[in-house]
C-alpha cells in the first residue's frame, strides 16, 4: 500500500528557508512520478514541482529545488527566499510511472496529508 508522510513545514519570516520531506512507503520511489501540490487557504489548488520530468511552478523557479533520496525513499523540496504567498498546505503525490509524468493533479492517486507552511513579511 502506497503511503506518503510529508514533514518539515513550520512558520518562518520572509526570506527564510526550509526543506520539506516526503518518506514513501509501499513502493521504490525511483519507479514513480512524484512531486508537491500546495493550496493556500481560499485559493485553488496549485503544482509546484514535478520530478521524473522535472518541472517548476513559474512563481517557484529559481528558489525552489527537488531532489530525492532513493536509499531512504524520500522525495525533498527545498525551499529558500520564501514569500509571504508561499503560505499554504504542500502536499506530496505519487503515481506510478508508466511513460511519462504528468504536472496535473488529475494525474496523481496518491497524495499525502499534507504540511503547512507559514511565511510572515
Amino acid at each position: 500500500q502506497v503511503q506518503l508522510v510529508e514533514s518539515g513545514g513550520y512558520s518562518v519570516q520572509g526570506g527564510g528557508s526550509l526543506r520539506l520531506s516526503c518518506a514513501a512507503s509501499g513502493y521504490t520511489i525511483s519507479n514513480y512520478c512524484m512531486g508537491w501540490f500546495r493550496q493556500a487557504p481560499g485559493k485553488e489548488r496549485e503544482g509546484v514541482a514535478f520530478i521524473g520530468a522535472t518541472t517548476y511552478a513559474d512563481s517557484v523557479k529559481g528558489r525552489f529545488t527537488l531532489s530525492q533520496d532513493n536509499a531512504k525513499n524520500t522525495l525533498y523540496l527545498e525551499m529558500s527566499n520564501l514569500k509571504p504567498e508561499d503560505t499554504g498546505t504542500y502536499y506530496c503525490v505519487a503515481e506510478p510511472r508508466a511513460s511519462e509524468c504528468y504536472s496535473g493533479s488529475w494525474f496523481y492517486n496518491h497524495w499525502g496529508q499534507g504540511t503547512r507552511v507559514t511565511v510572515s513579511s
